[in-house]
């Protein structure tokens, strides 16, 4: 099997795109994958996580609805149906990605690859090596596991297994209060598990901006979740279907008893069997070496998405994928700018932001102002009955030009991109500002966090 212009192994939302954009301008391409298409994100992570977050969000509705002044009698929600529907979604996307791959003449080959040559890659069960120009490894990452929690899929879990196990514990300790951690303790929560969080950072999603996860930390609080920060889980004893934890906090130690633990501490990239280090592709730390093209320590082989440890994010993977085929096709895209790309936490109350937060900007020497415009202000949010939460818009002192913004409330993860919209068009918050909102909309928060930041706001 010759003749290939671009072998791609690996078909995650970095594989398949990658490998349709190359089809697209005319390269001939395979796309190689040894499991599901689709991948992490499609099967077991991006997708079924969001169907099971809006049942989580019927669930409550149905749990609050006295406070609409509607009697709907015992509620009885059926956890295994949820994962059930999440399946069904999980299907009905594989199909669709399959139907693109075939609509654009794409060769699809099952099986594990491994690389025999820059320019050469074995799959098992093909007889004839696969001959190419160029490679794309797109093979993702795995949830990371430690010593102190081997996982068993039943007492101690990570995601994968968490959405797909039909039955619900009654206690559940979730071991990181990242993303994935919040996301999947909110859906657990709004079943009637009761849920700890332990996060070894002070607060929750240490990644974001310290004001976003001390305002998830209140409404979880709210809802009923426990939350432990600054906590380490050290030791672990299994004693029957529980298992007995000691939690430390600054000296302080604590014994717990749960019947599940989902450990949610990040992800490795997917490196291991594809004969990387034999053909000079360096491996760090987990993840593969890249320079900013998404080139590998060899010329002739790419790497994008998990792999590549640079941003573990679904669209970030896309991007890269389309950025390395069009290069290879003679095209100029603008160069990758991970700060700007945004980031979504889709939980109760929800998480999105792009670019720098108000500490990046001093930490870089910037002159800057803050806007903040709050939930609590708004019609619609106050008619939804969902206010928590606000946008904070960062803004350069003199060009008016956002830098990021940090936003937690409701639909917040469909309210970014404007912003983004706006910065990738140059604008300013002036210009965001005048630009007329639809009311009563949630959209309007965003608008008047941007006059907030040159001192013009009406509302506020």
């Amino acid at each position: 099997m010759s003749g290939y212009d671009v072998v791609v192994i690996g078909a995650g939302p970095g594989g398949y795109v990658a490998a349709i954009r190359a089809a697209q301008l005319g390269m001939k391409t395979a796309l190689v994958e040894r499991d599901e298409i689709g991948g992490t994100c499609l099967n077991w992570g991006c997708i079924p996580s969001k169907a099971l977050l809006r049942n989580a969000e019927v669930v409550n509705l149905f749990n609050h609805a006295a406070s609409w002044g509607v009697e709907v009698g015992s509620v009885n929600p059926d956890f295994g149906a949820a994962v059930d529907r999440s399946r069904q979604i999980v299907n009905r996307m594989t199909l669709g990605v399959g139907y693109l791959l075939k609509k654009n003449n794409i060769e699809l080959i099952k099986g594990q690859a491994v690389l025999e040559s820059p320019t050469e890659v074995a799959v098992d069960g093909v007889e004839e090596n696969l001959n190419t120009k160029t490679i794309i490894l797109a093979t993702g990452a795995r949830p990371r596991s430690i010593p102190t929690l081997p996982i068993d899929g039943t007492l101690v879990m990570t995601s994968r297994e968490a959405l797909e196990t039909k039955s619900l514990p009654e206690s559940a300790i979730f071991v990181g209060g990242g993303p994935i951690g919040c996301e999947l303790a909110y859906v657990y929560n709004s079943y009637g598990v009761d849920v700890t969080i332990v996060e070894a950072l002070p607060h929750l999603l240490p990644n974001d901006d310290e004001e976003i996860g001390k305002e998830v930390e209140r409404s979880f609080a709210k809802q009923g979740i426990k939350l432990m920060t600054g906590a380490m889980l050290t030791s672990m004893n299994v004693e029957g279907n529980q298992a007995n934890v000691t939690i430390e906090t600054e000296g302080d130690k604590r014994q717990l008893t749960t019947d599940r633990i989902i450990v949610a501490i990040g992800v490795q990239g997917n490196t291991e069997g594809l004969g990387l280090e034999e053909v000079g592709v360096a491996v760090e730390h987990d993840f593969v070496r890249v320079n900013q093209h998404m080139q590998t320590t060899v010329p002739s082989i790419y790497a994008v998405g998990d792999i590549t440890g640079k941003l573990l994010l679904a669209h970030a993977a896309s991007a890269q994928g389309i950025d390395v085929v069009e290069r290879l096709s003679g095209l100029t895209p603008p160069e990758l700018d991970y700060t700007l790309m945004p980031k979504a936490v889709y939980c109760q109350p929800q998480v999105a932001s792009f670019g720098m937060t108000e500490k990046d900007a001093l930490t870089a020497g910037l002159q800057v102002k803050i806007g903040k415009c709050m939930f609590r202000g708004n019609g619609k949010a106050l008619s939804m009955g969902d206010y928590d939460g606000f946008t904070k818009v960062v803004i350069e002192i003199g060009s008016e030009k956002i830098l990021g913004a940090q936003m937690v409330g409701p639909q917040v993860t469909d309210l970014l991109g404007e912003l983004s919209m706006n910065r990738m068009l140059e604008g300013t918050a002036r210009e965001l500002g005048m630009m007329v909102h639809a009311h009563p909309s949630l959209s309007e928060v965003v608008k008047e966090a941007a006059l907030a930041s040159i001192d013009e706001a009406i509302h506020i």
